[in-house]
């Protein structure tokens, strides 16, 4: 993702969104034309993890695949999303990756992850004046968390290990060891308030809330989360088995407008802030202000890995099945409260497959000009990788 500065857009960028999917109208991908489908219902977090969905319907991919889909509604936390898709409310959504482990595996629900929605996109937010500056001093303290099955929760819980701190979850009233981090769940919202008022010390979340507590609050990044999985996914696209088996072709035109609202995201970043902001179309009640930080670059003395260039919010759709084998193995060994016996006799390359559904993301992405139109794959295997994950 290109870096850019600046904090305002000029007037006629409005009406440059309002246009820019008919000018864009050459990428879409030609598909026959069907009737008599149903409407789609998408639900997200006001996050910038959403950025694909919520860009594919205020540009008018969706519309241009020839899908009808309702603005998408926006929900508060993650446990509200989780069972809205599982009572059929919504038939798209993004979700963490860890979510639909969950569902699949211990609900039994036939959930089928697409593609990944973004990559990066998170942190870990202290005060300016905690004195935090590592998971080393974290000991003793109150960190919020998202959700238990998260990526923030895999990642925070893999750098308390590596300095020999325990995670455990209990009442913020109880006394903690020097060597104990209390970990519990808030909805993102209301993680920067929190920190404010130092009922925690940190949280680890999407962006804007790291950007909006840095904007109004003078919080402090500790770690940017790409900075240590180097190009992680967070979020996923997730559907229904159901719906794949009675309409594939609507499926595949829902992803084609994904992947090619993420080709539109890695070209247009101010333009993508201002779409999603209250300034724009609104999906985000956040000022342009703040949505601008999250798509900016971090600088190189922010960063522990400053040869890795992460993105603070990246746009690569295919999941690669070396991640998530590798978040199937972390959630074996992090601490969640609630009963997790399922993970014990999972198959971690069986339970990749059963998992991921990637036909429909591959056929969107060649048709987009391949995957090196997304990252810097090697042409032999351009569908593999290695996991890069340093702590320090």
């Amino acid at each position: 993702m290109d870096n850019f500065q600046g904090n305002s857009l000029p007037m006629s960028r409005r009406n440059f969104l309002k246009t820019a999917a008919a000018a864009c109208s050459g990428l879409a991908i030609p598909q026959k034309a069907f009737s008599a489908r149903p409407v789609l219902k998408l639900g997200y977090l006001p996050i910038t993890d959403a950025t694909p969905l919520l860009v594919a319907h205020g540009l008018g991919y969706f519309s241009q695949e020839g899908l009808e889909v309702e603005r998408p509604v926006m929900v508060r936390s993650w446990k509200i999303l989780t069972e809205s898709f599982l009572a059929g409310k919504f038939d798209l959504t993004h979700m963490l990756f860890p979510i639909p482990v969950w569902m699949r595996f211990k609900r039994k629900f036939p959930v089928k992850v697409l593609a990944w929605d973004h990559t990066n996109g998170s942190a870990v937010t202290v005060r300016g004046d905690s004195g935090i500056h590592g998971f080393a001093d974290l000991g003793g303290r109150q960190v919020a968390v998202p959700s238990w099955y998260s990526m923030h929760n895999l990642i925070l819980q893999l750098g308390l290990r590596t300095q020999g701190l325990e995670p455990v979850i209990r009442p913020q009233s109880d006394r903690l060891g020097p060597g104990q981090v209390n970990l519990f769940i808030l909805p993102p919202p209301d993680m920067p308030a929190a920190l404010l008022g130092k009922k925690i010390d940190a949280f680890i979340v999407a962006d804007p809330f790291n950007a909006l507590a840095q904007t109004r609050f003078k919080a402090k990044i500790m770690r940017y989360t790409g900075d240590i999985w180097k190009n992680h996914p967070c979020c996923v696209i997730v559907t229904g088995q159901p719906l794949i088996d009675k309409d594939p072709v609507l499926v595949q035109k829902a992803v084609n407008a994904i992947v090619r609202a993420q080709v539109w995201c890695r070209n247009n970043p101010r333009e993508t802030a201002h779409l999603l902001s209250r300034d724009g179309e609104g999906y985000l009640p956040l000022p342009e202000k703040v949505l601008i930080k999250v798509f900016q670059d971090p600088k190189p003395g922010e960063l522990v890995h400053p040869d890795w260039k992460p993105s603070r919010i990246g746009f690569q759709p295919y999941p690669f099945p070396s991640a998530t084998k590798f978040i199937l193995e972390q959630m074996k060994v992090t601490r969640v409260e609630g009963d997790t016996h399922f993970l014990e006799a999972l198959d971690t390359d069986l339970a990749a497959k059963e998992l991921v559904d990637d036909r429909f993301v591959k056929k969107a992405i060649e048709q987009m000009g391949g995957i090196e139109a997304f990252c810097d794959c090697t042409t032999a295997t351009p569908y593999s990788r290695e996991e890069i994950v340093e702590i320090n």
